[in-house]
């Protein structure tokens, strides 16, 4: 390597550092009820996990479920967008990241009511959920199941 390209990448390296430090996180818009306080626990498990959340309070989710395409079967407390999908209820950071990254034809993923255990909804007692992956005829298919802990109660 030459003394000018050794000069040139330690000039840019800073720069290249700093792009990647600023890489646009992935932005989320939550729709919840304002009295909702575990959809306030999982919007804070999105924004600890990478994403960039905005909420909007509502008086009522059910609007919001028709306007994105979730099937009234799914429902849950929240429901929020992300790029082209719909996310319904408390649907693990983990689950989104990898929805984004695969991009499976759907509308979105829900995690339908509001299991214990689910981010947001933590507790001593958990119980089995899984995550379904909807399309726009509202049929539902498992995405990722999470079984009931050893030992919970």
């Amino acid at each position: 390597m030459n003394r000018n390209r050794f000069l040139r990448l330690m000039i840019m390296a800073p720069w290249g550092a700093a792009m990647l430090l600023n890489a646009a996180a992935p932005q989320v818009k939550v729709y919840k009820n304002a009295t909702c306080g575990c959809c306030g626990k999982w919007v804070e498990h999105l924004r600890s996990n990478g994403f960039e959340v905005s909420v909007q309070e509502v008086a009522s989710t059910a609007e919001y479920r028709r306007t994105y395409g979730v099937p009234e079967n799914l429902a849950s407390c929240h429901t929020a967008v992300v790029d082209r999908y719909s996310i319904e209820g408390h649907v693990p950071a983990v689950d989104i990241h990898r929805l984004l990254r695969e991009r499976p034809e759907g509308r979105g993923l829900a995690v339908p009511g509001m299991p214990m255990g689910s981010p947001g909804m933590e507790s001593a007692r958990s119980e089995a959920y899984s995550v379904m992956l909807f399309d726009q005829a509202g049929r539902a298919t498992v995405y990722r199941s999470y079984p009931r802990p050893q030992g919970s109660v």
